[in-house]
């Protein structure tokens, strides 16, 4: 049997009602051929049991709780297609969704990213995005580094990319997904299809986005784009610029909260970033992964 041409990746954990919605979006899609796998990360619920309820009509990959993104690079590594879709298990596609991308990359061969845009649910309502959110295209590093502009739930990519960028980092319970947009942002061009073909739905408990210490992992994340030789000299400017704007934030919190250690570490990589003398990352032994104290 031919490979499928696009590998859809669903990771899940205890969100039964809210994965089911997803899956079906998926299999209601006019596009084919295409496999879809679940990865359920170590679930509690009735998640088990819903997904058996599909029969062959997708994958199952059950692993033990290890984060979004070990679940996001297991189903990635198990994949047979050439084009891979991320699906978030508390959002949605629209019917048109994969057609619509295979055929963008269809006609331009040299396309190897694309998102499309999308409509936001908050608590059941739907909002509009803030102007800072609006989704740039093409060479996008350089906002990127700001707030994270690319939505895993509306993103297809050519599986080459994980070869040349390295696939999601497992060690950040959040923001892994900012963290592989910068390594991608930074040499390829991040399409946008202003075609709102996923609802993205927010607002419930269990978000990563409510998670603390989201902007320790970000500044994690440009100390190590900074550190992988891939940027250009404009690039390497920009990342130095809002490291040091995230740090005086960060530290800031610390101080507040008496974390005078943290609020130290912080300030001097704004001193070493502002010298540009910079090549340093967090170590496990740095005082900013003590994650519970702050």
């Amino acid at each position: 049997m031919m490979s499928p041409l696009v590998s859809v990746i669903i990771p899940t954990y205890n969100r039964c009602s809210l994965a089911k919605e997803a899956i079906d979006s998926v299999l209601a899609q006019t596009f084919r051929p295409f496999e879809l796998i679940v990865v359920d990360d170590g679930s509690t619920d009735d998640t088990p049991e819903m997904l058996k309820s599909y029969g062959k009509a997708l994958q199952i990959i059950r692993q033990s709780n290890l984060g979004v993104g070990a679940a996001r690079n297991r189903g990635i590594a198990l994949s047979t297609g050439r084009y891979i879709a991320l699906l978030d298990s508390d959002d949605l596609w629209l019917p048109q969704k994969l057609g619509i991308q295979v055929d963008f990359f269809q006609s331009r061969s040299d396309r190897l990213i694309c998102q499309t845009d999308e409509v936001w649910i908050r608590n059941g309502i739907r909002v509009n995005p803030g102007k800072r959110h609006q989704k740039p295209s093409g060479m996008i590093f350089e906002p990127s580094l700001a707030l994270c502009l690319v939505s895993p739930s509306a993103v297809m990519m050519d599986r080459i990319l994980f070869e040349r960028v390295g696939l999601f980092n497992e060690t950040f319970p959040a923001c892994e997904d900012y963290d592989l947009w910068l390594r991608i942002g930074c040499r390829y061009p991040i399409h946008l299809i202003p075609d709102k073909l996923v609802i993205k739905r927010g607002g419930h408990a269990d978000q990563l986005s409510r998670l603390p210490l989201l902007d320790s992992y970000r500044i994690q994340s440009i100390l190590d784009i900074m550190n992988s030789g891939h940027l250009d000299a404009a690039q390497n400017h920009a990342a130095a610029s809002m490291l040091v704007q995230k740090c005086r934030i960060y530290a800031d919190g610390c101080r507040k909260r008496g974390r005078l250690e943290e609020a130290a570490y912080y300030n001097n990589l704004i001193e070493r970033a502002s010298g540009g003398i910079f090549k340093q990352s967090l170590s496990h032994d740095d005082p900013a992964d003590r994650m519970e104290e702050i």
